[in-house]
């Protein structure tokens, strides 16, 4: 008998006269975008000159009783058609927008995308491949591998088999280096209990095959990313043994001390270490790190994200001394690279690390397809459906080079600089700490912590600059984190003037 079909789904008993909407790609795909990008971009300009500032005013109420005004019925029973969409919810998204393009919203790792890099997105949308089969992204595969292997040489100078996969950012490159490193752990017990137990007999490897290995033990530092403890939480691991950074970076005899009792027990040990903190942006003493990973047996995973891109400056490379001793680097593109998000990357000195994120599905990478020579795409990610990212990235390097995007993120941490310069010279302001990178830390002299966080919300409150807070041993601080290579002194002097201006009040 043969098996059931299950429901069908009716078809209508006429089809619809007018043509169906236009669709993106194809070769009428740029025709009928070629209008729709007129009304977006006239909608985008008309939003940012509504707002008229770095930030929307009047807080979430007021925000969102204007964008309810403008967006309701999010389903309406009849369309509005396309141009009065795009112009409506582009313009509203627009108004009530934090602008990181303006230079005094700078509360957050969250940089201005370049514009070649939103145009590549674009064509990116519009093709749509998908990089979970090659029958999906022919040439988009072919340009990953071309561009992730260049980026990984970066990280790992003079590492012909070095590798990176293309991730949403530095908190899925994070859970990506703690699985992996607790595969090698697990793999390397599996491989010790084998040796010991053909030493020991036949009874003994029944013994040993029974009892459960030494769980990964993660040691980080109290400046690493939350993401570190997420992760370990998500894999099950126990909870990152966090050690104390009172100087905002890990201490090298702290971490030795951890490292000596923890390799007493046995246990497997990953350490995370920091390139580029998201309270301070400082850097921990890598080369010391990686030193005492190789002494104590332990692996290393350096969080890049924020100071990665260093990477890319002759001047600035020499704050990373140390990187490629890491088992895993995670480095971000939509941080110090002025990519739209997402632009991550995982790095690995070797691509056979990336062995344990082998997966197979019959409909995606059916052995006979790969042995054929078709590339199997599942190892290169935790994610099925996966965009193709990896184009705006290989845009901009082709365009700017490594000198031209190296101009960039020094240009930024010059700002650093010099905003931490009119601070120290100005009266009414104390600074943290010079910075490390593009992040200063600043308040007014003689503020207690509640007036420096209700500045901060007053400033957001009337839309006049978006800064972030820190709280260190020494109390709360305002973060300004530039991202912006056009911001100019005077910006600094005005941001510093807006601040001024409700300390007075």
């Amino acid at each position: 008998m043969p098996a059931s079909a299950g429901p069908t789904i009716a078809s209508p008993r006429e089809a619809p006269e007018d043509t169906p909407v236009p669709l993106a790609g194809g070769s009428h795909g740029p025709h009928a975008l070629h209008p729709l990008l007129d009304t977006t971009l006239a909608a985008l300009a008309q939003g940012a000159a509504t707002r008229a500032g770095p930030f929307p005013a009047g807080g979430p109420e007021a925000v969102t009783a204007r964008l309810r005004a403008l967006a309701a019925p999010a389903l309406p029973e009849t369309g509005t058609g396309a141009h009065e969409a795009l112009h409506t919810l582009v313009s509203a998204l627009a108004e009530g927008a934090a602008d990181p393009a303006h230079p005094h919203c700078a509360a957050h790792l969250h940089c201005p995308p370049l514009a070649l890099a939103a145009a590549a997105d674009l064509a990116a949308a519009s093709l749509n491949p998908s990089l979970d089969s090659w029958d999906q992204a022919p040439a988009a595969t072919a340009l990953e591998t071309l561009t992730t292997r260049a980026l990984a040489a970066l990280a790992y100078p003079g590492r012909p088999s070095a590798d990176a996969l293309v991730t949403t950012g530095g908190t899925e490159s994070n859970q990506l280096a703690l699985l992996l490193a607790r595969e090698a752990a697990r793999e390397a017990a599996g491989e010790a209990a084998g040796e010991a137990a053909g030493e020991a007999g036949e009874a003994a490897k029944e013994q040993a095959e029974g009892r459960a290995p030494a769980p990964l033990r993660v040691v980080c530092g109290a400046n690493a990313h939350h993401s570190i403890h997420r992760a370990a939480w998500l894999l099950g691991l126990p909870a990152p043994l966090t050690l104390p950074t009172p100087t905002g970076v890990l201490d090298p005899a702290t971490l030795r001390t951890a490292l000596t009792e923890l390799t007493a027990t046995g246990a497997p040990t990953l350490v995370i270490a920091t390139a580029g903190t998201t309270d301070t942006g400082r850097i921990d003493p890598l080369p010391a790190v990686a030193e005492l990973c190789r002494t104590h047996g332990a692996r290393l995973h350096a969080d890049a994200s924020y100071g990665g891109p260093l990477l890319f400056s002759d001047t600035l490379r020499p704050a990373l001394d140390g990187l490629d001793q890491a088992h895993t680097i995670a480095i971000d593109l939509h941080k110090l690279g002025w990519q739209p998000v997402a632009a991550g990357l995982l790095a690995v000195p070797d691509t056979t690390a990336l062995t344990p994120l082998a997966h197979h599905a019959e409909y995606l990478n059916a052995p006979d397809d790969t042995r054929a020579g078709l590339p199997d795409l599942l190892g290169r990610s935790l994610r099925t459906t996966r965009r193709p990212d990896i184009l705006k990235i290989a845009v901009t390097l082709r365009a700017l080079g490594r000198r031209g995007i190296g101009d960039l993120v020094e240009r930024v941490c010059t700002a650093a600089q010099h905003l931490a310069d009119l601070i120290e010279a100005h009266p009414s302001f104390d600074l943290h700490a010079r910075p490390t990178l593009s992040t200063v830390l600043f308040r007014p002299t003689g503020t207690d912590d509640r007036t420096t966080a209700a500045l901060r919300r007053t400033l957001l409150h009337h839309g006049h600059a978006v800064l972030g807070r820190t709280t260190t041993p020494e109390g709360l601080w305002l973060k300004a984190t530039l991202l912006n290579p056009h911001t100019t002194p005077d910006d600094l002097r005005t941001l510093l003037t807006l601040v001024e201006g409700q300390v007075r009040r």
